[in-house]
């Protein structure tokens, strides 16, 4: 008897909500109705998500970041069907992929001062890789990161996170790891004249808050760094692979890191994978000895499917012009933001490189909106982007997020491939909502009420 997963998706699809309240997060669950979003979305197709009823959204989210390249790419998922029906000898562990060393060389030649890869299969995994290499590379202990920084949830990654939500309920974590503040250079210079820094790890724009470095900042960390014999980690997971314009963040700011960590867009959405990029000189400190081939991996890291998944969304990347496309969309909705914070007083700042954008909101100055602010804020802090980020969805069918726990920034990490089209309904759903939330009394600001109600009973 042949699995039909169509037949059973279709079948129960409907009992989704159910099923995960029984079965796994319920909170979950309560939360996307909370808010509405108990949606039941059945397909994806590039950068839009179509659900039961056949309603069209544009995904702003992309996956947390994952699908650069939009959903069902016709090329990612012909690459996986090559790998699928081509009985390749995956994971034999005693031999190596090819597939593995493709992916390596061609991740390479597009950051050439770096010369060694190793694999894993997610984001934290890199993250947790990085700390063992840096600790054994240096001979040292200590991690630094940055107040507000985001690098995973599993133990070793969350110990370099910088919100307590996360944290909390978990520790002890792991010792001698330090917060410093972001675009800091004194005090991370503070920090490492200790000269006990195995590494300092930093996303080049904040994902929490989409904070971005002052210039000279990074190139000034990483010379830190040098000077004081810490190596320099560049976080690059959800900013990397084209997604601020360029394939690096870094690259905006002419910084060069001794370790790069990719992940997240580098599946083509499909098949986990996390890569950490090094110098041969750190990497043969952790595999120096035959009998240390072996001192760090994965089981499932350089599967064929994951590598083929790596080369096809490099070579999408290149065929399609989508670093192009994110620089010059970036530019466009970047300018049409400015020109609503001119226009609303609500809008604080706009901030952002490529398709990495950064909404914030704030408290206005006229009385009757700064008492139903400072109501909200009460109730729950950050709370006031629900009232952007609901009707956007509900009324212009746009899907975004808040860019963190207790935040005033919405975040937009859209899909590289959308198009002028999307940003005039980009642009249009923003502009009608915040027009809306300066009304008061008003539909947003009832909405608000609610969500505060809500919160109080949290």
């Amino acid at each position: 008897m042949r699995l039909d997963i169509g037949r059973l998706y279709s079948e129960t699809e409907a009992q989704r909500y159910d099923l995960h309240t029984r079965f796994l997060n319920e909170q979950m669950v309560r939360v996307l109705k909370t808010i509405g979003y108990d949606t039941r979305f059945c397909r994806g197709q590039g950068a839009y998500l179509y659900d039961w009823r056949g309603h069209q959204y544009l995904d702003l989210l992309s996956g947390w970041g994952v699908f650069a390249l939009g959903r069902n790419h016709p090329a990612m998922r012909d690459a996986l069907r090559q790998v699928i029906e081509g009985d390749l000898p995956n994971l034999v562990q005693f031999d190596v992929s090819p597939l593995a060393g493709v992916l390596a060389q061609r991740l390479l030649a597009r950051i050439p001062y770096l010369e060694k890869v190793f694999f894993a299969n997610s984001g934290t995994e890199i993250v947790e890789a990085a700390i063992k290499f840096a600790r054994a590379a240096t001979g040292r202990a200590r991690i630094i990161h940055c107040e507000h920084a985001f690098h995973g949830l599993t133990m070793g990654a969350l110990s370099l996170n910088g919100d307590k939500v996360f944290r909390t309920g978990f520790e002890p974590l792991l010792a001698d790891c330090a917060a410093i503040p972001f675009n800091d250079l004194a005090a991370l210079e503070q920090a490492l004249a200790s000269r006990d820094v195995a590494g300092f790890i930093v996303e080049p724009i904040q994902g929490k808050g989409v904070n971005l470095p002052h210039e000279g900042y990074l190139r000034g960390a990483a010379d830190l760094c040098r000077r004081h014999g810490a190596l320099f980690i560049a976080d690059e997971i959800q900013t990397g692979i084209g997604r601020p314009g360029k394939f690096l963040a870094l690259e905006h700011w002419n910084a060069e890191a001794d370790m790069v960590l990719l992940a997240k867009a580098l599946s083509g959405g499909h098949v986990p994978i996390g890569a950490l990029l090094t110098r041969k000189s750190i990497f043969n400190k952790i595999f120096d000895r035959m009998d240390r081939a072996v001192v760090h991996g994965s089981t499932f890291a350089k599967n064929d499917l994951a590598m083929a998944a790596g080369i096809a969304t490099l070579d999408v990347l290149d065929h399609d012009g989508l670093m192009e496309n994110a620089a010059r969309l970036g530019e466009r909705l970047l300018a049409a933001f400015g020109e609503m914070a001119t226009r609303y007083e609500l809008v604080k700042d706009v901030r952002g490189k490529g398709l990495m954008i950064g909404i914030e909101f704030g408290s206005p100055k006229s009385l009757t909106l700064k008492a139903s602010w400072n109501l909200l804020e009460t109730a729950g802090k950050g709370l006031f982007c629900q009232l952007i980020t609901i009707p956007l969805f509900k009324d212009h069918k746009i899907l975004t997020q808040v860019a963190g726990h207790a935040s005033h920034v919405i975040k937009l990490l859209p899909p590289l491939i959308i198009s002028d089209a999307d940003c005039d309904r980009i642009e249009g759903g923003f502009d009608a909502v915040i027009a809306e939330s300066h009304r008061v009394p008003g539909a947003v600001w009832s909405l608000g009420k609610t969500l505060a109600g809500h919160a109080m009973k949290m």
